[in-house]
């Protein structure tokens, strides 16, 4: 038997994607004594400024911002118990469409290959049994969850490792409650337009092609807690206003599909791990 601790590798685009979609794992498997490795490839430049000011509004310095980012996301990691943090700091790429995506540094300007490489040595210095990024459409379409998804599939490729690959997702059921408790708390929201309705209805998948689903209700204070390190970001705000027992009822469940696998291990399932210990 190997001497290597049982890891898993979580793939984020910006500082406190690992809170919203990763937080109950991260904070379940290293409490069962898992390493887990955090990269992060972004610097979150393109978030908000002190304040809520927004990218390309007076007074919104990217730097600044991404200095006071990183602090949040070593907060972050702390309260998740994140045994490695690792970060490339390509810079943030902002919403598709954004002149920000075509910077010569932004992530989603970067050549696939490139990051790819990066990100293999990590996988291969850290040798994870299980890696979580995001699917093919970055989850909801944003331009540095779709480039994370890609470096993250072909930095596998580059590597002999062969670790249990999932995907994060959310069920469409689960879709429908998070709109209605949205509404609840965001008071009087407008409809949105048919074109973004259906966008929206498109995000995650039906129920049962959700190959994993994770119990991480244990440690959705923990998960509460990472989001509120990243205060700074104001579309967390409207996660913290529910306070933990309505989150963790909302946020209590983190659910995945498994795409590589070498373990047999029956679906569905409702451990990462499973197969492995």
């Amino acid at each position: 038997m190997s001497d290597r601790p049982l890891t898993l590798m979580a793939v984020h685009a910006h500082p406190d994607d690992e809170a919203t979609g990763t937080g109950g794992v991260l904070a379940r498997y290293a409490a069962e004594g898992i390493r887990t490795v955090l990269v992060t490839c972004t610097d979150g430049g393109c978030g908000d400024g002190p304040g809520g000011v927004k990218p390309g509004d007076p007074g919104h310095d990217p730097a600044a911002v991404a200095a006071m980012r990183r602090q949040e996301l070593e907060a972050s990691c702390e309260v998740l118990k994140i045994s490695d943090l690792e970060m490339l700091d390509y810079a943030d790429s902002g919403m598709m469409g954004w002149a920000s995506n075509d910077a010569p540094t932004a992530f989603w300007h970067t050549p696939v290959a490139e990051g790819a490489a990066r990100l293999a040595e990590l996988m291969r210095h850290y040798q994870p049994d299980v890696v979580v990024t995001y699917d093919e459409n970055g989850f909801y379409g944003h331009p540095d969850h779709i480039q994370a998804h890609r470096i993250t599939m072909a930095a596998l490729e580059m590597t002999t490792l062969t670790p249990k690959v999932y995907w994060t997702t959310m069920p469409r059921s689960a879709m429908r409650r998070f709109g209605e408790i949205m509404r609840e708390f965001g008071g009087e929201m407008p409809e949105p337009d048919p074109a973004e309705a259906a966008a929206l209805a498109e995000i995650g998948l039906p129920d049962d092609e959700i190959t994993t689903w994770v119990d991480t209700l244990a440690f959705s204070g923990q998960k509460f807690d990472a989001l509120a390190a990243h205060a700074s970001q104001g579309e967390n705000i409207f996660f913290l206003k529910m306070g933990k027992e309505r989150f963790g009822e909302l946020m209590g469940l983190e659910t995945f599909v498994r795409v590589q696998d070498t373990t047999g291990a029956a679906l569905p399932e409702n451990d990462l791990f499973a197969g492995l210990r």
